[in-house]
């Protein structure tokens, strides 16, 4: 048993850099469906713990509406063509925690499959801040904004004629 335990612990903590990172939960979707983004936050910044959550919400995204969470303020920010931010802020995080904060939108109908769209996202904590903005879609980037890859929209229906 303790070596079991030992051999999971090994496993997760060489995977601690592919999970350290603010993700989105489904990294995938069709153009034109209704995504539910969830929003993936694995740790705070460092030792201290996560008081505010901020994503920003691409433009081939509209209708975009945000879960409340409850202990947590929410507060949205738009343009003339909808949602464009979400804030989630006044919660409480601790860093041996995980959590995730919830929005779900539209996307374009028009988007080409294998296009990538990013939701930069910044974590705030007392005195720091972690900011999962970096959007140049490198594997290797340190602190890669949070992404979902347009799959094709599924066919039409054929007619069904009597």
């Amino acid at each position: 048993m303790k070596r079991t335990l030992t051999l999971l612990s090994l496993a997760v903590l060489s995977a601690g850099s592919a999970l350290a990172h603010t993700s989105l939960q489904v990294q995938s979707a069709p153009a034109g469906s209704i995504y539910r983004g969830v929003l993936q936050v694995p740790h705070g910044c460092g030792a201290a713990a996560t008081r505010t959550v901020r994503v920003r919400i691409p433009q081939e995204m509209y209708g975009v509406k945000p879960m409340p969470k409850p202990g947590w303020s929410l507060k949205t920010v738009s343009d003339d063509q909808g949602v464009r931010e979400i804030v989630w802020s006044g919660g409480n995080l601790p860093s041996e925690w995980y959590d995730e904060f919830v929005f779900r939108g539209a996307l374009d109908p028009d988007l080409k499959p294998g296009t990538a769209l990013y939701f930069p996202a910044v974590q705030e904590c007392r005195g720091s801040r972690a900011e999962w903005t970096d959007t140049s879609g490198h594997e290797d980037a340190e602190f890669p904004a949070p992404r979902l890859t347009v799959t094709a929209a599924p066919a039409a229906p054929a007619g069904h004629h009597h």
